[in-house]
């Protein structure tokens, strides 16, 4: 029981990441149909952007408490700001010019641009990978069993579940409460009829961009303090994760990309935890197949209805 437990906490923190990378992909494709595959290797960039500004302002764990946590939000800021930057340049120059084109336009050119910044960070930092020393340490142990194992809630666990919750219930108010959302959503029901409504598709568009590479900032910089080693290749392979999230929760649905990142990250610990890890990902997509085959749509995802 204690060991489950644990592989619980574990499983839930490693899926809130994936949840955060997965929002980017569902907002992106909620408005113009487009798998935008280079986000995983802007979440990629926004880890790295997060590395070098801890190693140029000396962030350590023996900081006093309250400057770590100033000099980590700090991070994160400056962290988000960069990657927003990527995401915004990215959208203006690979995506938009092909926006009018065949639909298989922009899919070539969303692998493209993610090979490109894939092969761009691994010239800049080297292919070696990046560790960092723990900075936020310290855990909580909430359950002990006979046999002496405990139960522990580390806190950057603590960090990373909070900081999903919060972003979580921040992007949702925005999108059903604000104009951006309504402009967001206008757009995502038909493009052209929000133009004529006074909407500026581009501009739209390109927030939505750029909200989504800060939330891949911020789960590159939980990534980072979580597991304290990063390489350029981690964006191809999370992103692939946190898509499988996006469609498994219902491609388009903020909180169905939240509980697929949950539920790709429980599958994969539980299974790592209690069988052959080499399998995880084989565990992870085969649920995936299982569930789209009862809910095409995903587990939250509402079924597209086209009237004639």
């Amino acid at each position: 029981m204690e060991y489950f437990a644990q592989q619980l906490i574990n499983g839930l923190t490693l899926g809130s990441i994936y949840g955060l990378i997965a929002i980017g992909y569902t907002m992106v494709y909620g408005i113009i149909g487009m798998i935008n595959f280079a986000h995983g290797d802007v979440f990629m960039i926004g880890s790295f952007s997060a590395l070098i500004l801890i190693v140029l302002f000396g962030i350590t764990a023996g900081m006093p408490a309250a400057l770590l946590l100033l000099a980590l939000i700090g991070v994160l800021m400056l962290a988000m700001a960069l990657t927003s930057v990527w995401g915004w340049a990215i959208e203006r120059l690979a995506y938009r010019p092909l926006r009018g084109s065949f639909r298989l336009a922009p899919l070539i050119s969303a692998i493209g641009m993610s090979i490109v910044l894939a092969n761009f960070v691994q010239i800049v930092q080297g292919a070696r990978v990046k560790p960092l020393p723990p900075i936020v340490t310290g855990n909580y142990t909430i359950l002990e069993s006979a046999d002496g194992f405990t139960v522990q809630f580390s806190n950057i666990q603590i960090m990373i579940v909070l900081t999903t919750v919060a972003l979580m219930a921040v992007f949702t108010y925005i999108i059903q409460n604000t104009s951006l959302g309504r402009a967001q959503r206008a757009c995502e029901q038909d493009r052209t009829m929000a133009a004529l409504t006074g909407v500026n598709v581009d501009v739209t568009i390109s927030l939505t961009f750029v909200i989504g590479a800060a939330l891949a900032a911020v789960a590159g910089l939980m990534y980072l303090l979580y597991y304290g080693v990063i390489d350029f290749y981690i964006g191809f392979v999370a992103g692939i994760k946190a898509f499988t999230a996006a469609v498994l929760g219902g491609i388009g649905s903020l909180p169905g990309a939240m509980l697929g990142g949950l539920v790709i990250g429980l599958i994969e610990t539980l299974w790592s935890a209690y069988f052959t890890i080499g399998y995880k990902d084989v565990a992870a997509f085969s649920i995936l197949v299982i569930v789209l085959i009862f809910f095409p749509s995903g587990l939250l995802g509402r079924p597209e209805i086209e009237k004639v």
